[in-house]
């Protein structure tokens, strides 16, 4: 993508409504004034909240907002040129129930309050497969402990990816922290059972995965 694309982009996710774009500041002190508040002010409703951390295109975000109109939606990714193709998608189908931050997903906790969020979602995930950077691995016990404080306390958590390192590294931490792993699929699109919503919404990337028959891998668990 071009520079000036990318800036366009960046210039009309300012113009969206269903956009928050906070400074880190804004963050770590809650001037934003949506913390614990994003049911009654952000989406005018009483409804479950959804997160899809690390969104990308916002497919994921988009898609189960379609699937359940009756629920909340928030998609969150540091790089706002990738979302604005899902913003824009729902205020062109003028959903109300889709919403898009700008943000680390490491600052995940001084957004929501406790119990704030139902379920949250951790679609194709860099796998940070070298050593060093295991800190930045979206499902590491310091991330955990992060969903933990915002998650309801039988809040759902899902993993869908294709890297079947990830797929491993997380269940054995689930299981070794003594988390409760409800499904586990090394393979979707090949054994029955997984979940509608894991088969039926596709991101851009798992597509391309797909073409190179790469086998895409889902994780449903709660954190005790």
């Amino acid at each position: 993508m071009g520079s000036k694309n990318k800036l366009k982009r960046f210039n009309e996710n300012k113009t969206f409504h269903n956009v928050v774009e906070p400074t880190r500041e804004e963050v770590l002190d809650n001037s934003l004034g949506y913390k614990g508040k994003w049911r009654e002010k952000f989406f005018k409703n009483q409804n479950p909240v959804v997160l899809e951390l690390g969104c990308g295109k916002g497919e994921y975000t988009v898609g189960l907002a379609k699937k359940y109109p009756n629920k909340n939606f928030i998609g969150i990714d540091i790089k706002g040129a990738r979302f604005w193709r899902g913003a824009k998608t729902a205020i062109e189908d003028e959903m109300n129930n889709v919403g898009f931050i700008r943000t680390q997903i490491e600052l995940v906790d001084h957004l929501f309050a406790t119990n704030e969020v139902d379920e949250i979602w951790i679609t194709f995930p860099d796998p940070q497969i070298k050593y060093k950077r295991t800190k930045h691995r979206m499902t590491n016990h310091a991330f955990l402990e992060r969903y933990k404080k915002i998650l309801k306390a039988d809040g759902l958590m899902h993993l869908k990816t294709d890297s079947e390192f990830m797929h491993g590294y997380t269940l054995g931490l689930l299981h070794g922290e003594g988390h409760e792993v409800v499904y586990a699929n090394h393979h979707v699109y090949h054994q029955e059972g997984s979940p509608e919503e894991v088969t039926s919404i596709q991101t851009f990337y798992e597509n391309q995965y797909l073409e190179k028959n790469k086998p895409i891998t889902y994780i449903q668990f709660k954190i005790k």
